[in-house]
């Protein structure tokens, strides 16, 4: 596929995009693919360089898996979003394997990774552009481990159900207890005992629809 349908998308994501030669632009977007991946699908399973992945459409999830096949949800991306560390040859520095799937059915954009790296390598631009990323997501695994270590779960539960409220601009979230449980790296028991408890005190209302928050001040006092 040509500059035609991958240039408006780069040029709004990527800043570097306008300071970078035309040829470089050619050859980025010659080597970029426009995928559809069904849900459940595993994009990447931590034993490849499988590219940089920009999220269209969608939702993926990034996470650690133990050799037990406990996983930890790192981080999720949503339309707008880009995985670099499924790209290990552009982040050479990173020695820790992590797995990507869908968690929807998802639309991506995925520049080959060495294509990446050779143009990285010439541009200081991108280069800045990429370790400012990859830096951001790991601040995100850092909250993620800091929630796991030092936070009860109470505080983790009413963090998470504020910031997906905030994210869905919705005071109901469509999500299972084991979907819930997954995301934080914990056990659908503990998580349905939470949400039994949060219910009781009337911040939130179960049902087979989702949860629905009822009280978001007492939830936001519970984050503090």
């Amino acid at each position: 596929m040509g500059r035609t349908l991958f240039d408006p998308v780069y040029k709004e994501m990527f800043p570097f995009w306008e300071h970078i030669s035309e040829a470089d632009k050619d050859y980025i977007c010659r080597h970029s693919l426009a995928l559809t991946y069904p849900k459940g699908t595993t994009i990447h399973d931590g034993n490849e360089c499988s590219g940089v992945i920009l999220v269209r459409s969608g939702c993926l999830r990034v996470y650690l898996m133990s050799d037990e096949g406990k996983d930890i949800t790192l981080y999720r991306l949503h339309a707008g979003a880009m995985c670099m560390l499924s790209a290990s040859c552009v982040l050479q520095t990173i020695t820790f394997d992590v797995m990507v799937d869908a968690e929807e059915n998802s639309e991506c954009y995925v520049i080959s990774g060495p294509a990446y790296s050779a143009i990285c390598d010439r541009n200081p631009d991108i280069k800045i552009f990429t370790l400012e990323t990859a830096v951001s997501r790991f601040s995100d695994v850092m909250w993620v481990m800091q929630q796991i270590l030092f936070m009860s779960m109470d505080k983790r539960l009413a963090i998470f159900l504020t910031d997906e409220s905030a994210r869905l601009q919705s005071d109901t979230i469509a999500l299972t207890h084991e979907q819930i449980a997954k995301y934080m790296g914990s056990a659908r028991e503990v998580v349905s005992r939470m949400l039994k408890y949060f219910s009781n005190e009337g911040i939130v209302e179960v049902s087979r629809k989702g949860i629905k928050i009822t009280n978001k001040k007492r939830l936001r006092e519970l984050t503090l």
